[in-house]
């Protein structure tokens, strides 16, 4: 039994414009291109062709064939791609209800229940033993060395994001340039930058983590945690209308103690970017008591 079904398919031809045997803007190279490096496969092998050759037709023969993991996996990095290029060009939705039947989708083809969640806080369980114990794990960093407490935090923070199966990545090198970890939110990804310093975050730091996430894929966005917090200068110069959201230690500790769901925390700060173009707003205005 194919893992995407007929009426699937109608609703997937809509999303990433396959009609026509196009697929979203992409060119035949950028679609191999595409392929080739998030997913490491080569949609351009005979095997994909059996229907025909065009982008449209090879990527419906893959997400009929593929494993129910791998198509997960496809779908979600196109749906990443199809929202950076909507944002970018400020496209209105144009089908109903998009994001809600991806996720369903989604979570068919992950053998969850498609049903959405009663309430927002719902969206990972964590136990309260577990999250006083991280709790007390940021307060002991701070009795730790300089050098030995980067690494600690960067161990934490991957600690911290497992938790709420945020699907973490531990620190990463690319050429010299080093990322201290990504993680997967509502099926976009996230770059991580992890400071414990004693004065807090300027504009040349913003500055250099958004310049990392430019030379990255267009739909990366960024994290930037600062456990000293960001001078007020600094977000002046650094500006609106970002990839960056940002936490401070502060933002860390409230989640902690007052076990709210890190997935709603990161949500509405992302939402409070998309609608203010405002990098940094605490948790505790977010969820005012």
């Amino acid at each position: 039994m194919p893992n995407i079904r007929a009426i699937d398919m109608l609703f997937l031809n809509d999303l990433l414009q396959m009609h026509g045997g196009f697929v979203l803007n992409f060119t035949d190279r950028t679609f191999s291109q595409f392929f080739a490096e998030e997913l490491e496969i080569n949609i351009d092998g005979p095997k994909f062709a059996v229907e025909g050759g065009s982008k449209g037709k090879r990527l419906r023969y893959f997400l009929q064939t593929a494993d129910k993991a791998t198509a997960v996996r496809a779908l979600q990095a196109l749906w990443e791609y199809r929202e950076a290029v909507r944002q970018r060009a400020k496209q209105p939705e144009a089908v109903d209800n998009a994001h809600k039947q991806f996720l369903a989708l989604i979570s068919r083809l992950q053998g969850h229940s498609a049903a959405p969640p009663t309430k927002p806080e719902s969206h990972t369980s964590v136990d309260k033993a577990r999250l006083a114990s991280l709790q007390l794990e940021l307060v002991a960093l701070a009795r730790l060395r300089p050098q030995p407490r980067g690494y600690a935090f960067e161990r934490f923070l991957t600690a911290l994001f497992d938790c709420y199966g945020l699907q973490a990545r531990e620190p990463f090198r690319l050429r010299g340039e080093q990322i201290d970890g990504s993680f997967q939110l509502s099926g976009e990804t996230y770059l991580v930058e992890a400071k414990w310093q004693s004065p807090p975050v300027d504009a040349a730091a913003l500055h250099t983590f958004h310049g990392k996430l430019e030379q990255k894929a267009a739909w990366a966005r960024g994290l930037f945690i600062s456990d000293s917090g960001f001078s007020a200068e600094g977000l002046d110069a650094f500006g609106r209308g970002k990839r960056v959201i940002c936490m401070d230690g502060l933002d860390l500790s409230d989640t902690l103690t007052r076990s709210l769901s890190l997935q709603l925390v990161l949500e509405r700060k992302v939402r409070q970017a998309a609608e203010t173009g405002t990098a940094f707003v605490r948790v505790r205005d977010l969820f005012p008591r």
